[in-house]
């Protein structure tokens, strides 16, 4: 009976060893991200760009740059019930399966998606005001994810009231959101809902919080002290609800601006910056490394790229040299080389990007803008979301291998 007992509670402390250092979700350990296995990893992958947040340089638009501008140049165009019968198209055929088995198969091992807040809840946003639709998509894409073993991070890009205060959140030119008290509940419900949603699902990294808060072109001193008191309210309700996923901070002036953050107030933080049409040098990031040192924290770039493949591989380089692990933007770009993957401008696509650059400020302006053929402006939206299936695309084979991963 002693032999049995010690025998139980030998297999009883094994047990108890399997439970307390088994590693089911991602963590950190100083500056390094930890993996669900117990080892470091080191995040290699894109941005599902303009997929859930329509940006107007993807279509070739300039002024039109916003998901609610590039929706009512698509409502003046064809209609309103025609519009909507589009962006449930495009969000079916922008990205599918077939596009997250291909980044898995270059030797990504993550991806970054952009959301908007919108997703969850009653606005009409992407041809449809069901607040059930964005855990839909999700539920989709991470069950494809989790097929492909290809890790998420979930980047609220549009929050309500905006919170950069430019095209990128969908605002109304100003980040409303640090003043506006409605505002930052909504957030709060949001991310909330999202983190009991998912709360168990270890194909999700984390959650990126705010793209890119706070412009530049703001009265900064003013904005910037409201940035971290907002993320530390944001962690604490998620925490409440999700203990597991790691929480990403982004810094003031897109993502650049490390000087808001004090000290770490959650033990699964990371700290993240983007970089555009900088060198790529080491004396760029050298102020978010000395960060990473001073509080031993792990450092993430969400965003870079857009620039050379050269340009592409030498940043990716210092980045890996300082153990950073990035997520290039984007993923897939209209007629354009700098992404993974391109297809081409449908026949009449032009006719659009023309319309955009008219005088739209009345109705009057508008009706003389108006296109003679709205059937054929019709055809060349559908090509448009022919072209952009994965089949009809091209990988950017130069782009991928600046990237270290295979074409």
């Amino acid at each position: 009976m002693r032999c049995f007992v010690k025998f139980f509670a030998l297999l009883l402390s094994v047990g108890l060893a399997v439970v307390t250092t088994a590693q089911p979700y991602f963590t950190t350990k100083g500056k390094q991200i930890i993996g669900p296995d117990g080892t470091p990893f080191l995040m290699k992958g894109t941005n599902l760009g303009n997929w859930l947040v329509p940006e107007g340089y993807m279509f070739h638009f300039e002024q039109t740059n916003a998901p609610r501008l590039i929706n009512t140049v698509f409502e003046e165009l064809i209609g309103p019930e025609k519009a909507k019968v589009f962006w449930k198209k495009f969000v079916d055929n922008y990205i599918t399966y077939d596009d997250i088995k291909y980044i898995k198969q270059t030797g990504a091992n993550s991806i970054r998606i952009p959301f908007h807040y919108k997703l969850f809840t009653t606005e009409d946003y992407l041809g449809s005001d069901d607040p059930q639709r964005g855990f839909r998509i999700f539920d989709k894409v991470l069950n494809w994810c989790r097929k492909e073993n290809l890790y998420v991070i979930l980047d609220m890009h549009c929050a309500p009231g905006g919170q950069t205060g430019d095209n990128i959140d969908d605002s109304f030119g100003y980040p409303f959101l640090f003043t506006d008290s409605a505002s930052q509940e909504l957030t709060i419900k949001v991310w909330t809902a999202i983190a009991d949603r998912y709360k168990n699902d270890n194909i999700i990294i984390g959650y990126d919080l705010l793209n890119e808060p706070i412009a530049h072109y703001f009265n900064v001193v003013s904005l910037n002290p409201l940035l971290e008191p907002l993320y530390k309210k944001i962690t604490a309700a998620i925490r409440r609800i999700d203990k597991n996923h790691l929480l990403f901070l982004g810094g003031a002036q897109w993502d650049s601006n490390f000087k808001v953050f004090g000290a770490p107030f959650d033990s699964k933080l990371v700290y993240t910056f983007h970089k555009y049409w900088t060198p790529p040098t080491q004396d760029v990031i050298q102020e978010y490394i000395d960060f990473s040192n001073k509080y031993n924290v792990p450092l993430y770039c969400g965003e870079t790229g857009e620039n050379t493949n050269g340009w592409v591989d030498s940043f990716r380089v210092v980045l890996e040299k300082n153990d950073i692990g990035w997520h290039y933007w984007p993923y897939k770009k209209l007629d354009n080389e700098r992404g993974f993957m391109t297809f081409n401008r449908p026949a009449g696509f032009d006719s659009i990007i023309a319309y955009t650059k008219k005088a739209r400020s009345g109705y009057n302006e508008i009706r003389k803008a108006a296109p003679e053929n709205r059937v054929l402006i019709l055809k060349s939206l559908d090509d448009f979301l022919e072209a952009c299936l994965f089949k009809n695309c091209k990988p950017n084979k130069g782009y991928i291998q600046a990237l270290g991963l295979t074409p």
